[in-house]
């Protein structure tokens, strides 16, 4: 393209001539290198987006009502709901990282509503008194006041080591010990191994006479039955305890496991534990494998406004008791409980791995007073 300029000579005429125009530089195509760095911000925006969105609706699978939580697989989804704050967190990161608004607002939101449900297990409201950490602290067990150190256990069909148990009750001064999944042999190994100079009364009951569940008590257990919650999952034993003054019912609990072709009996399980609470003239202690964390609904409903699970009202955090035996796999699921009745609070809670089971034993100081 040519381009025309004017100029004015000396004698006022004016002259044109042409001049070319200067070429336009080509633009240079963008370098391998130069286009790195914007392929990794699309692949961290990508997995940010789908981990902020995976991370929302996992943790909002708590929010289910109990009947769709008894769905294929929903169970198993929500027992891990504390885990996807983590998954959370990283989406924001990755968000921040590369840019992108709208997952970093849904990492946000899945964080915050993660948040939201689980602080209260990091804070009490009614933290144990100093005369219930005086009393579990002397070399024996004290079983005339108000407070007691319990523990429950699922020793996987019998598989558990005895001895270690026997040792974390003389250890730990326990007074009142739940067992889910023994059998005759075992108990028979639990006797050798010293059980009864500790908790020399006890109460065990099975529904099919090869697995059943057990308590044992440092003092007499009251009215023993083989279950008391007619309970379509296994036999609960339960019986009465004498806590300085205070009759407290206890119950050895094992519900059905949340697995293919079980979704529906495990909610039933669960629901049939609910009804406990009409019994309102027994103050009542359930120790056991529940198989159900407190972010499923029907565990929820079985508390109602009456029973607290004593780890969440403890303010002692996460209470993972489940798997302890898969390789590379940690414990992810709160499976096992302590729950107390009204007007009672709880502390001290410990969880402890011992050789042989799938779970890790749960024990907590329970002050029945307050």
């Amino acid at each position: 393209m040519m381009a025309r300029s004017t100029s004015t000579g000396k004698n006022g005429t004016s002259t044109k001539r042409t001049t070319a125009a200067k070429p336009r530089p080509s633009a240079k195509p963008y370098t391998k290198e130069q286009l790195k760095p914007h392929n990794k911000h699309r692949i961290l925006g990508f997995f940010a987006g789908l981990f902020a969105i995976l991370a929302l609706l996992a943790t909002a699978a708590r929010a289910l009502p109990a009947d769709l939580q008894e769905l294929p697989y929903v169970p198993t989804v929500i027992s891990a709901t504390p885990w996807f704050m983590l998954l959370g967190l990283i989406a924001l990161l990755m968000a921040v990282m590369s840019r992108k608004i709208l997952a970093a607002l849904i990492a946000i939101a899945a964080v915050g509503l993660n948040g939201y449900w689980q602080y209260p297990f990091f804070y009490s409201t009614t933290p144990l008194p100093q005369a219930a950490h005086n009393a579990v602290a002397y070399s024996e067990a004290n079983t005339s006041d108000a407070f007691a150190r319990v523990m429950t256990f699922n020793v996987y069909k019998g598989q558990a080591d005895a001895q270690a148990i026997v040792d974390m009750v003389r250890d730990q001064r326990v007074e009142v010990l739940a067992l889910q999944e023994t059998t005759d042999g075992f108990v028979k190994k639990l006797k050798d191994a010293g059980i009864e100079h500790y908790l020399p009364y006890s109460n065990i009951s099975s529904s099919d006479g090869v697995y059943g569940n057990g308590l044992w008590s440092a003092t007499p257990l009251g009215q023993p039955v083989d279950d008391e919650v007619n309970s379509s999952a296994s036999f609960m034993p339960a019986g009465t305890v004498d806590m300085g003054g205070n009759s407290i019912r206890f119950v050895s609990v094992h519900t059905t496991a949340p697995v293919p072709g079980y979704w529906r009996q495990w909610k039933r399980a669960l629901d049939e534990l609910g009804l406990m609470q009409t019994h309102t003239d027994t103050r009542y202690i359930f120790m056991g494998d529940f198989n159900a964390t407190y972010d499923h609904a029907p565990f929820r409903e079985f508390l109602g406004t009456r029973f607290h699970d004593a780890a969440r009202i403890s303010g002692h955090g996460f209470t993972f008791s489940w798997p302890t035996n898969r390789q590379g796999l940690p414990m992810f699921a709160g499976i096992d409980h302590v729950v107390v009745d009204q007007g009672m609070t709880a502390g001290q809670c410990k969880v402890v791995k011992i050789a042989g089971s799938d779970h890790a034993a749960l024990l907590v100081t329970v002050d029945v007073m307050r």
